[in-house]
């Protein structure tokens, strides 16, 4: 089958030149591929288009760093269902859920017809989170145990139906769709592009810079315009600070969790430090602001890149203490290890994505089966992994990458420091006027603090966004939550649901 082989650094796709096929030859080369482990989806949706529906596909090859696009297309109002892809390949299961939701279509053989985000302009109005169709089992000594959709603690909703034999647990659904913020919509309904940069920014509001640097690579590829390397550089600071906020936060998340005081309380400063060292920087704890089109209102100075440098530089050194005290507490350890197992194959089997699965051996990161910017020229990040799939194999990797975080920024503002002393930069202010290329589609591919966050922009013949499509890597990651509680005793759910920290918002858009 035909496809656009492109990678993430090169610009927009006419949409034209985007393959369009049977759905027969586009469901068997695609089933065909996502056998291998060297593929998996970056994102698969449909938008209207005339009378009909057009599927597009953003397949991923990690091991060459390509980018396969393609597509199908049927009638807007054609009833016959298409085989789904689902039926072999569950890492398929958000993408076609999302698309009978909006639209209506049915996909033959799909083992979870179930909502996925209960939108406000879904098809089936009679669909309704009063209705979600848990999955039950029969027997005496079973019980069913319900969690939110309200939370006790200040906490977006989420609805948790676990079934239990006494205190294992044998299943467990989680149903969102709670807020609707219509986000995707609000990109196409405005033109000022610093309302959406700012809508990117609320994507997942603890991941700002990510998900504002996925727009502004979807945005910038549309322009076609080069940018200073010096700007790529000041967004991979930003975007590893967030990473060393986040990843300290989830590790006193964790302790607190097993009532570790002193684990709390020590990462709770150290992140702190942490996102006062970013509002230091641009004004704002959780870097709103700091990433745009084409530029930056908040260039890096010589005493800024100074001022990063030596926070950096103890946080990791006191966060190092951190690791190692939780590394050497048989107690803890006692816990984390052989908790909330996820393995790898499981993890490839789901698609799932970031942390959560290289803490389960599979190597899966943007950074580097899909380099951009800095990691493309400079960085060549080479991926934290571990093998056991567990709560302290997720948590190993977090505290590892907050190390190899650190290292990236010290490298990186250096240069600063060196290039800059008089306080000049080479960053121009953000352009929010630059003309789009008219009838594309652009990626933004970027690897967040939880994984691969993916945006998606296509415009119409004036060269306007007419439709956008963002992922948060939590996508993929609920199900791997739901396996890893599997055969777990339910009071271990707390720290599984902590250890993988998915966003309720950034599944909800």
């Amino acid at each position: 089958m035909n496809y656009y082989v492109t990678d993430n650094t090169a610009p927009s796709i006419p949409l034209a030149d985007i393959p369009e096929v049977s759905y027969a030859a586009f469901y068997d080369d695609v089933a065909a591929r996502l056998a291998e482990p060297r593929y998996h989806v970056a994102h698969y949706f449909a938008l209207p288009d005339g009378g009909r529906l057009r599927f597009f596909l953003l397949l991923l090859d990690d091991a060459e760093g390509r980018v396969l696009v393609a597509s199908h297309a049927m009638e807007y109002y054609d009833d016959m269902p298409l085989p789904s892809l689902t039926a072999r390949h569950a890492q398929m299961h958000p993408f076609e859920r999302d698309i009978a939701e909006r639209y209506g279509v049915r996909f033959d053989a799909m083992p979870w017809e179930k909502p996925l985000r209960f939108p406000h302009d879904r098809f089936d109005r009679r669909s309704s989170m009063d209705n979600y169709p848990f999955y039950s089992i029969e027997g005496g000594s079973l019980h069913e145990v319900n969690v939110g959709p309200i939370h006790a603690g200040i906490i977006e909703p989420g609805a948790f139906r676990f079934i239990c034999n006494g205190e294992q647990v044998l299943h467990l659904e989680i149903a969102l769709g709670y807020q609707h913020r219509g986000v995707e919509e609000a990109f196409a309904a405005t033109h000022n592009r610093l309302r959406q940069a700012c809508l990117a920014e609320a994507v997942a509001g603890d991941s700002a810079v990510a998900h504002a640097e996925a727009f502004a690579e979807a945005i910038e590829k549309l322009s076609g315009r080069p940018r200073p390397a010096e700007l790529d550089r000041e967004r991979a600071v930003a975007l590893e600070l967030e990473r060393m906020a986040m990843q300290i936060a989830d590790t006193g998340a964790l302790s607190m969790d097993v009532g570790y005081q002193l684990g709390q309380v020590a990462s709770e400063a150290l992140r702190t430090m942490t996102i006062n060292t970013t509002q230091a920087w641009c004004g704002n704890r959780f870097g709103k602001g700091l990433v745009r089109p084409h530029g930056t209102d908040h260039p890096l100075t010589a005493e800024k890149a100074a001022m990063i440098r030596r926070n950096v530089a103890e946080i990791a050194r006191r966060y190092d203490e951190v690791r190692r005290d939780i590394e050497s507490s048989p107690t803890l350890l006692a816990r984390f290890e052989q908790c909330g197992i996820v393995a790898e194959n499981e993890m490839q089997r789901i698609g799932g994505v970031g942390q959560a699965a290289r803490a389960s051996g599979l190597a899966r990161d943007i950074r580097t089966s899909h380099p951009w910017g800095v990691y493309a020229r400079e960085l060549h990040h080479e991926p934290v992994v571990m093998r056991q799939g567990d709560v302290m194999a997720r948590l190993a990797v977090r505290s590892r990458e907050v190390a190899r975080s650190a290292a990236y920024i010290d490298r990186l503002v250096a240069e600063f420091e060196q290039k800059y002393a008089a306080g000049e930069s080479p960053c121009a202010a953000p352009d929010y006027e630059a003309p789009l290329a008219p009838s594309s589609l652009s990626v933004g591919l970027v690897e967040g603090w939880r994984g691969e966050i993916c945006h998606v922009a296509v415009t119409d013949a004036e060269g306007r966004i007419a439709a956008y499509r963002a992922k948060d890597p939590s996508l993929h990651n609920w199900l791997a939550l739901a396996l890893a509680v599997r055969g777990e005793g339910i009071s271990d759910f707390p720290i599984c649901n902590k250890s993988f920290n998915l966003s309720y918002c950034g599944h909800d858009l």
